[in-house]
């Protein structure tokens, strides 16, 4: 018999943050959230309690074991942008065990329900800020930072409740090509001269968050408006990112293309790889993995790619070259192995276009699933 328990007490807050930690305490693959960070949703003053409602839900046997758990989110935002009344399901974990799993969808289907909603969609957190998509291929990589890990069932579990596919994300790794003839920094170069557009400078990532941050934000909601899942940044969402953006960033992994007036036209950022220097310490910021992830940015191996960002007006005028060229450079550094892309939609043909000049391996699928209700 299978107890479900909507989360209300410390101990079972503690109870729902915890248990992706143990069921994949000795899985390689296996990388956890910051647990300052995922403790937040619980929070009063959550950045996401503004346009959000959200319900979480602990499962457990007849002995009192936990044994999976759920999230329910209502991102009014999205809805009211849409025209749409869904709930979206994330933080879904559970044993290899139909009946946790019904119980689980059922409680977040019930909530969904009674507020209104006639659909529910997922793996989708409060904004695509978070980690989203069930992954479906490449269960034996190492997940990236930003983007979760789950065991193959899922996918059963949740097909066998009637969800189906409503998107695919591929993610790659994105390889320097070993005959690299320079071609893409020469098409980088007339396009900066052709439009009257530079690179911008900065010194440090508090330099470069100070003088682009605003534009990234203006790129990201009109590039990204129309996207899957997407939502525009609030102030709260982007003091969030500034905030977590401060300390992974350097401009040397950083690129903003401006204009004659030092307006942003397109923007690029990546992040060292921190999948490695978090594992060991299950998300927690210990002494250790502060040193780690220290060493991860002073040195790293792996690089992950975080948004790109186009001014529409630029789209089509190639302006994409210069994320390339600046890609290819750090490829072609001592001890940089590869890029990971992270998620990027299967028919978003611009982006997936981009990587045609590299060597790419796409190792890595993820679905998000819908189910009408009514």
């Amino acid at each position: 018999m299978v107890t479900v328990k909507e989360v209300s007490t410390r101990r079972e807050r503690r109870e729902f943050l915890d248990f992706p930690l143990r069921m994949y305490k000795n899985n390689p693959c296996f990388v956890p959230p910051l647990y300052m960070d995922e403790k937040k949703i619980f929070s009063k003053n959550y950045v996401y309690n503004d346009t959000c409602e959200a319900v979480y839900f602990n499962a457990y046997d007849a002995d009192g074991k936990m044994v999976g758990r759920i999230s329910g989110i209502i991102q009014r935002a999205s809805n009211s942008k849409n025209g749409e009344k869904r709930c979206r399901f994330t933080r879904f974990d559970s044993v290899d065990n139909q009946e946790v799993a019904d119980a689980l969808f059922a409680a977040v289907e019930k909530w969904a329900l009674e507020k209104g909603m006639d659909t529910v969609v997922g793996p989708l957190g409060f904004s695509d800020l978070e980690r989203e998509g069930l992954l479906i291929e490449g269960f034996d990589e190492l997940s990236t930072f930003e983007e979760q890990y789950n065991a193959p069932y899922y996918q059963t579990l949740i097909e066998n409740l009637g969800y189906q596919k409503e998107v695919d994300w591929t993610e790659s790794k994105i390889y320097a090509p070993d005959d690299y003839d320079g071609e893409l920094d020469k098409l980088s170069e007339f396009v900066l001269r052709r439009y009257k557009l530079h690179v911008g400078k900065a010194k440090n990532a508090n330099e470069f968050l100070r003088k682009y941050a605003d534009g990234l934000f203006e790129i990201l909601d009109k590039s990204y408006e129309h996207l899957y899942g997407t939502v525009p940044f609030s102030e709260g969402m982007k003091k969030l990112m500034v905030d977590n953006f401060k300390m992974v960033i350097s401009p040397k992994y950083c690129a903003a293309v401006v204009d004659e007036n030092e307006k942003v036209v397109l923007l690029g950022i990546c992040i060292p790889s921190l999948s490695k220097a978090v594992q060991k310490s299950s998300g927690h910021l210990t002494p250790g993995a502060l040193l780690r992830i220290l060493r991860a940015m002073r040195k790293p191996e792996i690089l992950d790619l975080c948004l790109v960002g186009v001014d529409p007006e630029y789209l089509n005028r190639g302006v994409s070259t210069v994320v390339s060229a600046g890609l290819m450079r750090m490829l072609r550094e001592d001890g940089i192995r590869y890029a990971e892309t992270n998620l990027n939609l299967e028919d978003n043909y611009a982006i997936q276009n981009l990587w045609k000049r590299f060597r790419e391996v796409k190792h890595k699928r993820r679905r998000a699933y819908v189910k009408k209700l009514v």
